[in-house]
């Protein structure tokens, strides 16, 4: 009589633990609900090529945030460099991200790197 019980014990408790597996391509997905909305999501400080086209050599830091918003990444150690860091993953989709990095030097924007860059304007 006992056996039937430890039987169908171990069948329920495979089927549970079948549920907690890891998938094969990363653990991005384990289970796809039909029809489940799946959001946005934003993480950083959201970078335009905009923004970084009213960037100019030279600017204070108060003038580079004020068009740049607050660094997200401020180095302890390198009080010249300012990270900003932009993550984007639709919903279900795979993430972009976007950096641009900030060097100062003297309190004035001395150069610019990452992903985006200033665009130069054709003179008219």
């Amino acid at each position: 009589m006992q056996k039937p019980l430890v039987y169908t014990a171990a069948i329920i408790s495979a089927a549970l633990l079948a549920g907690c597996a890891a998938s094969t391509d990363g653990g991005s997905k384990l289970i796809s609900f039909p029809g489940a909305y799946k959001i946005n999501v934003q993480q950083g400080n959201m970078i335009t090529q905009k923004m970084v086209d009213q960037l100019k050599l030279g600017m204070t830091r108060k003038q580079v945030q004020y068009v740049m918003g607050t660094p997200l990444l401020q180095d302890t150690f390198n009080q010249n460099r300012w990270d900003y860091v932009y993550t984007m993953q639709p919903g279900g989709k795979q993430s972009t991200q976007t950096t641009v990095t900030l060097f100062f030097k003297n309190d004035r924007l001395a150069s610019i790197q990452g992903d985006l860059a200033p665009t130069k304007k054709p003179s008219n």
